[in-house]
């Protein structure tokens, strides 16, 4: 039986929302004291279908202790009471090198992940794989925290940078020298299916339609998520019409 993919977050502390000052800061009350502090937020997406008043957030305590915010936003209760959401963007790509090194993802499960943050031209990829019938694959990842009514959604924003990095596949990709594919990882466990948001961002959805029909390889994974870690997830069915 395959070990799980899976990363432990350590030591949290239970708060309350209070207000999102800016894209990386929150402001929030710890419920052992009520005392009020700003913590650093990670994903810079919109997120306010789950930054609501009151809600329920899990800080960690800064590593540095000179840093500016003594806390980070690592989890988010969903509105249902129950579902924890994943706060940390860059946790899709540290779960996605684990699952490429434990063999966990069947679409990927012969290639060989050579080097993460893969710099090509004047673009960096998150992830450079090799195949032993001598293929290169590049591999970009996107964090989704976006679900309604089971089904998860990316972007929760307009994202022209996010475009760009589907147009870019779709062209290395028909240029030949590279295999190409987009990996949306959803930290949360309540996404049964996948679709882009067209009613957010339709340039970007239309550029995965493009991509998808020009043979770049596209995924969506979910996450279990809870107060301890979060683990690897299953594959979700994609929607792109």
């Amino acid at each position: 039986m395959q070990k799980p993919v899976s990363i432990k977050f350590g030591d949290l502390h239970k708060g309350s929302f209070l207000e999102r000052p800016n894209r990386f800061i929150v402001r929030c009350r710890i419920d052992d004291g009520g005392e009020e502090v700003e913590a650093h937020l990670a994903d810079p997406g919109r997120l306010k279908e789950l930054l609501l008043p009151g809600a329920v957030l899990y800080l960690s305590p800064a590593d540095n202790p000179s840093r500016k915010t003594r806390w980070s936003a690592s989890l988010v209760l969903a509105p249902d009471g129950v579902t924890l959401v994943s706060l940390q963007s860059t946790m899709a790509n540290r779960m996605v090198a684990k699952a490429l090194e434990q063999r966990a993802i069947p679409d990927l499960a012969d290639w060989e992940l050579k080097r993460a943050e893969y710099t090509l031209g004047r673009s960096r990829w998150d992830f450079y794989l090799e195949h032993p019938q001598g293929k290169r694959l590049l591999l970009e990842v996107k964090s989704c925290t976006l679900v309604q009514d089971w089904i998860a959604m990316f972007p929760d924003a307009v994202t022209e940078r996010g475009r760009r990095h589907v147009q870019e596949l779709t062209r290395l990709k028909a240029n030949g020298d590279f295999e190409t594919g987009v990996l949306f990882v959803v930290q949360r466990r309540d996404g049964k299916e996948f679709r882009p948001a067209k009613h957010i961002d339709p340039a970007f959805a239309n550029a995965l339609v493009i991509a998808h029909d020009r043979g770049v390889k596209l995924m969506a994974y979910n996450c279990l998520v809870d107060a301890t870690g979060i683990t690897w997830g299953r594959r979700l069915g994609i929607t792109l019409s």
